[in-house]
């Protein structure tokens, strides 16, 4: 299994560009089986979850194919393939975005219950009673969604859970909406950048969606979708786990190719915790070499706090000295972080939804697991700002969401060295001065 070896103690000092968003990424991708014509991608970063949907979508019949390490071509050539593989499908709950899609322009869809990160219980309930409302027949059958329909038709569909609004849902029924006939209201729909860059794609496409990025969507049914040409956003999860390695080794690093406005709740936690904070039209720089201070957070739906920067902040707070709290409204489960961030010396305790962290001024380097994508990240934070050598194991959980993480480290300074059948060998850049 890849691991990943970091000698800690180094503070960060550079620059780093991040690449284009995975969470765009994979529901664009799905959206592709509504489209009649060539689309072509941009900014398609190269990780784990990108290349399921790859295969999901070659499995369904799609034809793609990667002109440049960063671009992707897909086209619809075997329509009549409308089953999704449980290998794939189980591999991350993204995949979960084909349904609304296969059922809007084939008719049916058959898709496995979604896998991928143990968060706790993250229901698709929401989903499927949109579907139905847009007159789709479904149906649960030994663990497979079946959904059918000859026509989809427009609809009033609430989104909005006891969590908040579904980014997923949101996005699955977007795109059946964008096919159905009549008008379809979308009240309490997520409003998350990703989600914006979907429903601007299928717009580009020939859909007709007004009210993006506000909790009330409007879609107009179109009869047909055609080829595009669309550039992904930057990935903001990416940016901020950047930034917060910056803090965390009281280094000063710039993340370039961002959109500052989409970080705006992640640069107001940086400057709670002391950083110095600068940005400009498509960077942020923050300079950890201040004082650093503890404090409590709360991860929400956008604007607030993002649950996939929790666990990255609650690595940080580990590593300030003093009495801090981060609490996932969200994801009330999402803390398989916790223990593995124990075995750095910090001192964390979850009480429910929160967990509560006393921290430290040293935190000393440890052997750690990876439970998850995001918990993943978290511990190569905390491995580079701990004394000693840390080994982070089942490192291929990170690359399910980073690309070339580890190289980018290096070339900020960072002594971090890959092992296992996907290392790779690379000069780091020499550290800049901050």
């Amino acid at each position: 299994m890849d691991r990943l070896l970091i000698e800690g103690g180094r503070p960060l000092f550079g620059r780093v560009a991040v690449s284009g968003a995975k969470n765009a990424a994979l529901p664009i991708m799905a959206a592709t089986l509504l489209v009649d014509g060539p689309v072509r991608l941009e900014r398609v970063p190269q990780l784990g979850d990108v290349a399921t949907m790859e295969a999901l979508l070659a499995q369904l019949g799609v034809t793609l194919h990667r002109p440049t390490d960063d671009s992707l071509e897909l086209l619809n050539t075997d329509t009549s393939r409308r089953r999704a593989a449980y290998r794939l499908v189980r591999r991350m709950r993204a995949s979960v975005c084909v349904l609304g899609p296969l059922v809007a322009r084939r008719g049916r869809g058959v898709v496995p219950l979604p896998g991928g990160c143990r968060l706790g219980d993250r229901p698709i309930d929401l989903h499927l009673r949109g579907l139905v409302a847009l007159g789709a027949e479904i149906r649960i059958d030994r663990g497979l969604i079946v959904a059918t329909a000859r026509r989809l038709r427009g609809a009033r569909i609430h989104l909005e859970g006891p969590r908040g609004p579904t980014v997923t849902g949101t996005a699955n029924l977007l795109c059946a909406a964008s096919l159905a006939r009549g008008v379809t209201l979308l009240s309490g729909a997520a409003s998350e950048p990703e989600i914006v860059d979907l429903g601007r794609f299928l717009n580009a496409c020939g859909a007709r969606i007004a009210g993006l990025g506000t909790r009330e969507i409007e879609i107009q049914g179109v009869s047909q979708l055609g080829g595009a040409c669309w550039q992904l956003i930057p990935d903001r999860i990416e940016a901020a786990t950047l930034l917060l390695a910056g803090l965390i080794t009281r280094g000063v690093v710039t993340v370039d190719r961002c959109v500052p406005s989409d970080l705006a709740a992640v640069l107001e936690a940086l400057a709670t915790l002391g950083a110095g904070v600068r940005t400009g039209p498509d960077f942020v720089t923050v300079d950890g070499r201040f004082a650093q201070r503890p404090g409590s957070f709360a991860a929400a739906p956008h604007p607030g706090l993002p649950t996939d920067v929790q666990p990255q902040l609650a690595a940080c707070l580990a590593a300030i000295p003093g009495r801090s709290a981060i609490q996932d409204t969200v994801f009330p489960e999402r803390f398989g972080h916790v223990a593995e961030l124990n075995r750095f010396g910090a001192q964390l305790c979850r009480r429910g939804d929160t967990t509560l962290i006393e921290g430290t001024h040293a935190l000393e380097a440890a052997p750690v697991v990876a439970p998850d994508l995001r918990a993943g990240a978290s511990l190569v934070l905390a491995g580079l700002a701990a004394r000693g050598a840390t080994v982070v194991h089942k490192v291929l959980h990170v690359d399910r969401g980073y690309e070339r993480f580890a190289e980018k480290l290096a070339a900020l300074g960072a002594s971090v060295e890959r092992r296992g059948q996907m290392a790779t060998a690379w000069s780091p850049s020499p550290r800049l001065p901050g």
